[in-house]
């Protein structure tokens, strides 16, 4: 495929040439679990679809070049790609891992280092003095998250990636907020780049799936060995309608955030939300309500177009409450030390008119009072 082509082109390109009897424009679905051997002691490229199948290389092989990887890992969940990253570590391996991180994100890490199999710090990614104390003596992993689930906190990636490298760390960077179309870490210098591609780049809140990607070949391989050895890829079904999904991402993600940059310059305006949370791109937007956790849950119930649900990226409009959501799985103190405040709603932008959604969040914060 040729290089250096606009996003838009890239999930939008047709690719007749994979399809070996008719040339479709449309890919088909290959979803049969095993494929002929002609001999028994010639391996075909498809042998076995938990290994590799070749509706799943088809979404592989375009979010590698969405975000310039050499190759990847499609997998059947974001946490299992995530866990796919976590299994390239040695035993007794030292991780350093954002404090306002996403809630599975944490339990993961966390759980792994209840388990003895790794030390885990995790540290405000802002904070010059606290970043580089972590890094002394060494680390074997730096996880970034930028923006940060739910704060939005933006990390410098180029920055915190070249300090992790020289401590002698891989450098992953969860890039599901904000997608290729907006963000490429591996430009930037991360080793791994994983999306929870449940979200906005399947767009359609109608399956589970992730990704994992990385610039070096060889660790590439690494990742396939991992993925083949655990069982973590994911469905020719589910990378079929990832891929259809995908065709409009560069639409979505554009129509998205122009609603966004309106609601947040609205949501700023208004004397009874407290602080809000908007790095000036992207779907995502935190806010608290004037009040505390009361008003929040009259603010909830009162909404009538948004939908109280914990996921987001995806064509209609949610919103939650971290706390007691997507971090439930993080102790209070945890939460706590991260901001993440008890009344602190995380709203995920659709594709609903964005007057639309304004006059439903003043529906809601008519019902504070």
């Amino acid at each position: 495929m040729a290089k250096g082509r606009k996003p838009s082109t890239i999930v939008a390109a047709a690719r007749p040439d994979r399809d070996p009897a008719y040339g479709s424009v449309a890919p088909p679905l290959w979803s049969s679990d095993t494929f002929r051997w002609a001999d028994a002691d010639t391996k075909p490229d498809y042998d076995y679809s938990r290994t590799v199948n070749p509706t799943r290389d088809l979404l592989a092989e375009a979010l590698a070049e969405l975000e310039g990887a050499a190759g990847g890992v499609v997998t059947n969940s974001g946490q299992s790609a995530a866990l796919l990253a976590l299994l390239l570590l040695p035993a007794g391996a030292r991780i350093v891992a954002p404090h306002d991180c996403y809630g599975g994100t944490y339990r993961l890490i966390k759980g792994f280092e209840e388990q003895g199999k790794l030390h885990a710090t995790f540290v405000d990614m802002l904070d010059d003095a606290a970043f580089t104390g972590a890094l002394e003596g060494g680390a074997d992993m730096v996880w970034i998250e930028t923006p940060s689930n739910p704060l939005l906190r933006v990390t410098d990636i180029a920055r915190r990636a070249a300090q992790a490298k020289s401590a002698g760390a891989l450098v992953v960077a969860d890039n599901t907020l904000l997608t290729p179309v907006r963000q490429r870490p591996l430009a930037l210098g991360c080793d791994l780049v994983m999306h929870s591609t449940t979200k906005a780049l399947n767009g359609h809140a109608d399956l589970f799936g992730g990704a994992l990607l990385a610039a070096d070949p060889a660790l590439v391989e690494r990742l396939q060995w991992w993925a083949n050895a655990a069982g973590l890829s994911g469905s020719a079904h589910d990378a079929s309608q990832i891929l259809r999904g995908l065709r409009t991402l560069v639409l979505r993600v554009d129509r998205q955030e122009q609603s966004a940059r309106a609601i947040a310059k609205w949501l700023s305006r208004q004397t009874i939300a407290g602080q809000v949370l908007y790095p000036g791109l992207g779907f995502m937007i935190s806010f608290r309500v004037a009040g505390g956790t009361q008003a929040a849950a009259k603010f909830l119930a009162a909404l009538e177009l948004v939908t109280l649900a914990s996921s987001l990226g995806g064509f209609a409009t949610l919103i939650c409450k971290p706390a007691t959501m997507t971090h439930r799985g993080m102790p209070p103190e945890a939460q706590a030390a991260a901001g993440i405040d008890p009344d602190l709603l995380r709203l995920s932008v659709g594709l609903e008119d964005a007057e639309d959604l304004i006059a439903d969040l003043a529906r809601g914060f008519a019902a504070v009072g």
